[in-house]
């Protein structure tokens, strides 16, 4: 933990931005271990929350390994594909119908419809509720032993996409334990399983020879958490590591060029200002953060180039949102310095981040010297995201540097919006409550018409950045750690993908 005053605070801004492509470490693998056999050795940077469930963060750590699958798959050109649907079918407005093909879990077990059911029953029962759940209600049903009918309880156009969720995964039934809890160790249906579970620190995955898509060419992969990004370059330099994900751009200079490759992400940062308590119940207050907040000089003083500036909450890697963004209007008037002083006299704006991503804290530091410009006293606190998130979720603090990609979910954005900002959103951080974001959020999930959809989610957008609850800052580009004996190895705009069944040591 580093609790900050802002006071005289001086950092120098030189570190790295974290983004999700592919890039081969000049020295990266040179110390291979004897006896590795061709196992894949990875460092990741968030260690796990609940112990990989994929109802928390952890979800994405299922895909990303290729430990579990869902009913379908999202595609490259973003549409749902096959996974252990075959396929499906739409027979009304609020029903579907789904193939499984023939495959197996990892423990041997057949996957049948009765199991999918069973998934998919826990995922609507958890508590909370998984965000790609947040707006839809899910009732399955199995018709026969390959055949899966779901219904939602209002129209959802995007079921298919939303079921590829890594948070809709499906495991075998004994995954779902009694007191509540879900263990994907030995329960997936991909083709590597997780034999061995070490706290937050280490995973080992062995090759699941009865995938239905076919043998691994690599035997198996050996996960270390690293939440310091220098440290992971680190790792992937000294050959102790094959691939490491979330490089920090400074480290990321320090790579021969050609293992480089960033790519524009749908990772997003913002900051997100807590509307339900503190100081930022006062609209006046909002806009003057927001007027104060200047996200473009972080592009190079902070992300070293490796960002664009924000154009809303959707950037680049988002290629249809430019043309469908709405003007923002009906904002609140900004405090000005004088009355941010006044009305924030004797109280200090809590700024939270977290040091998974190394350019976050570094961010903080510099929203935190532009906020004290416009009135405010700021005290940061930066912890590992772990340590952090159900304070963040109960509304401890006033404002949070956030990283978030913003198609993970479903790879729709209606997901994301309802999540993060309607009134009963599972991870509204902001605590938002507001009847036209939440009317928005509505309006542009029952769309299925796709130019129509898309341009009801910028709607949604503009009704968002109204309430000066959240202020974008710079959209992210990814650059991935990979040494050069590697192949295969997925970029990933979404960061959903990392290895599958082609990523082998050369």
């Amino acid at each position: 933990m580093r609790t900050t005053s802002s006071r005289g605070l001086f950092v120098a801004l030189a570190l790295t931005p974290l983004l999700a492509g592919c890039f081969v470490s000049g020295q990266g693998g040179s110390g291979r271990q004897e006896g590795a056999a061709g196992r894949l050795r990875v460092a990741l940077a968030v260690p796990p929350v609940q112990a990989l469930s994929p109802y928390s963060n952890d979800a994405t750590v299922l895909s990303k390994l290729s430990v579990a699958e869902g009913l379908t798959a999202l595609g490259r050109s973003g549409a749902a594909t096959p996974a252990l649907a075959k396929s499906w079918k739409q027979t009304d407005d609020t029903t579907w119908t789904f193939e499984l093909r023939k495959a197996d879990f990892q423990d041997g077990t057949e996957v049948t419809a009765e199991s999918v059911v069973n998934a998919l029953d826990h995922a609507e029962a958890a508590e909370p509720k998984p965000r790609v759940l947040s707006d839809v209600t899910l009732t399955a049903k199995a018709g026969d032993t390959d055949t899966v009918t779901i219904t939602t309880k209002s129209p959802d156009p995007v079921l298919p996409l939303r079921l590829a969720s890594p948070a809709l995964a499906i495991l075998a039934p004994k995954a779902y334990r009694k007191d509540g809890t879900v263990s994907p160790v030995g329960t997936g249906a991909g083709p590597f399983e997780i034999t061995k579970l070490t706290g937050k620190t280490k995973a080992t995955l062995d090759r699941y020879d009865g995938y239905w898509g076919g043998k691994a060419k690599a035997p198996g992969i050996d996960v270390t958490w690293i939440a310091d990004g220098t440290a992971r370059a680190n790792a992937l330099r000294g050959g102790d590591v094959d691939i490491a994900e979330w490089i920090p751009t400074a480290q990321a200079k320090l790579l021969d060029d050609k293992t480089r490759h960033e790519v524009p992400s749908v990772r997003s940062d913002s900051l997100v200002l807590n509307t339900g308590s503190g100081l930022f119940t006062d609209p006046a207050l909002r806009a003057a953060a927001r007027a104060a907040v200047d996200g473009s000089a972080l592009v190079d003083s902070v992300f070293g180039g490796y960002a664009d500036p924000a154009q809303g909450l959707f950037g680049p890697a988002v290629p249809w949102a430019a043309g469908e963004r709405v003007t923002v209007t009906g904002r609140a008037k900004a405090a000005t310095t004088a009355q941010a002083r006044s009305k924030t006299k004797g109280r200090t704006l809590r700024l939270a981040t977290y040091t998974n991503r190394a350019e976050l804290p570094e961010a903080a530091t510099v929203l935190q010297q532009q906020l004290e410009k416009a009135g405010f006293t700021v005290q940061q606190d930066v912890r590992e995201y772990t340590q952090m998130e159900a304070d963040l979720l109960a509304g401890k603090y006033d404002a949070l540097v956030f990283s978030r990609v913003t198609l993970l979910d479903t790879g729709d954005a209606v997901a994301y919006l309802a999540s993060d900002y309607t009134s009963d959103g599972v991870y509204n951080i902001a605590r938002l409550k507001d009847a036209k974001v939440d009317q928005a959020v509505k309006s542009a999930a029952e769309e299925s018409d796709t130019a129509k959809r898309q341009r009801k989610i910028m709607s949604a957008e503009a009704a968002i950045l109204r309430t000066d609850a959240v202020v974008p800052l710079v959209h992210e580009k990814v650059v991935q750690g990979i040494a050069p004996e590697v192949e295969g190895v997925l970029l990933d705009p979404r960061e959903r993908s990392l290895i599958d069944v082609d990523t082998r040591l050369k």
